[in-house]
């Protein structure tokens, strides 16, 4: 199948064209028909899949086909809800790219930045927005943007909404909203409550779901290296200095983390920047546009930032940290491997890591290759001893806290 194939407008298909789309991803092919159809849709799919086409296409030609909403001043039809500041800047790019041929207008709004420009552009008039959910209910709340002729209502990376405390501030969106309109929501993984919140908006949704829920991409390559805490930075920089053509991708579990693995590389004179919360809006977009350049060569984000990086052909992602919740780990590996490319994503773990590393492999159902020898353990069999007991352990019961603190004496790296 190709788009040529899909009843799309001329319009977008010009843009599609332009943007050199030739054949649609599987959740693209599942999903843009029965949205054009108006249907609910309730979407399951890895990072990287091409979802924000699967819903942006679809809601451009609808509101292109009503042309009655199209005349007078310009008010929100559609709202797409987005985690981070960085997504949400992706997607209303991608709306513009879509929709350059239709005279559709769109604007993105998130916090972090004046609202002056965001307010200006409202009282303007605008068919599309995407926001962050704090700043639009914010600016709801000012009354400075009206939801009265909504139709559209997509909420993507719903679950890291969840994760980030964000499921209340959508909650009271969508109490805002007209009763009567299209929802459609987009996650890697389905929690309960995510779940929960679509049995309660959705009206017979069509479910699509182009890979098994909460798996890994199987076009990524996937080690891990058993490592203390305090070697990790030389570990990095090694596998750097053995990899020096790659761009790559670090993720640290804070904002301190980041900082202090950025200045490690750079003193190794490995060009990175560092991109997480404390930073300005104009720093995180700058650093985010020089590693897709390719002026800077390592980019090391954490999880929130991370959202909305979208590099089709980033190679590898490290895990410098792993996450404390297994679900990220899916996410973070997502950025590579997108859209058919193969990819790499190796981690990192210390000892005191290790429950986050065997509740991975128990959420993907899949063991990760353990890589035994290099050049930061005490020795390549005290790899495999842990290696070994890990494998044991997720085959039986967990132990009471006390074994488990017993076991993790047994084993200390000397370096």
């Amino acid at each position: 199948m190709q788009f040529t194939d899909l009843d799309i407008i001329r319009p977008i298909q010009k843009a599609l064209k332009e943007e050199g789309y030739i054949k649609p991803t599987p959740i693209q092919s599942k999903s843009i028909t029965p949205l054009l159809e108006g249907r609910d849709l309730l979407g399951c799919a890895q990072t990287g899949t091409g979802k924000t086409a699967a819903f942006a296409i679809p809601i451009i030609q609808q509101i292109y086909n009503d042309k009655k909403s199209l005349k007078g001043k310009r008010t929100i039809k559609a709202v797409i809800l987005a985690p981070t500041r960085e997504l949400a800047i992706q997607i209303e790019e991608n709306f513009v790219a879509y929709a350059r041929h239709t005279n559709i207008k769109s604007l993105v709004i998130f916090g972090g930045v004046s609202q002056n420009p965001q307010v200006k552009a409202l009282k303007e008039g605008v068919d599309i927005l995407i926001a962050t959910p704090g700043r639009m209910l914010d600016l709801y709340n000012q009354k400075f943007l009206k939801l009265n002729d909504v139709k559209h209502f997509v909420l993507d990376e719903a679950d890291s909404m969840l994760d980030m405390g964000m499921i209340h501030d959508v909650k009271r969106i969508i109490s805002h909203l007209p009763k009567v309109r299209q929802n459609i929501f987009f996650s890697a993984t389905m929690p309960k409550e995510i779940s929960k919140l679509a049995d309660s908006i959705f009206k017979n949704p069509v479910k699509v779901e182009v890979a098994p829920v909460s798996s890994t991409t199987e076009m990524v390559e996937q080690n891990i290296y058993f490592v203390s805490k305090k070697q990790k930075a030389k570990l990095l920089i090694e596998l750097l200095k053995n990899n020096p053509e790659e761009s790559v991708l670090v993720f640290s579990r804070t904002k301190h983390g980041a900082n202090k693995i950025t200045k490690d590389l750079i003193s190794s004179s490995i060009s990175a920047a560092a991109i997480h919360g404390n930073k300005s809006q104009n720093a995180r977009q700058l650093a985010l546009n020089e590693f897709k350049e390719g002026k800077i060569r390592v980019l090391v984000a954490t999880d929130i930032a991370a959202r909305g990086i979208d590099i089709d052909e980033l190679p590898f992602v490290i895990n410098y940290d792993l996450p404390e919740v297994a679900e990220t780990y899916v996410h973070r590996i997502g950025r590579t491997g997108r859209a058919g490319r193969s990819g790499r994503a190796t981690a990192f773990c210390s000892m005191e890591e290790r429950d986050l590393y065997k509740a991975i492999e128990k959420l993907i159902n899949k063991k990760i290759e353990v890589v035994e020898n290099h050049s930061f353990v005490s020795s390549a069999e005290d790899v495999t001893v842990v290696a070994k007991r890990n494998n044991r352990s997720s085959r039986r019961p967990n132990r009471s806290n006390n074994k488990n603190n017993r076991s993790k004496d047994k084993f200390t790296n000397k370096n």
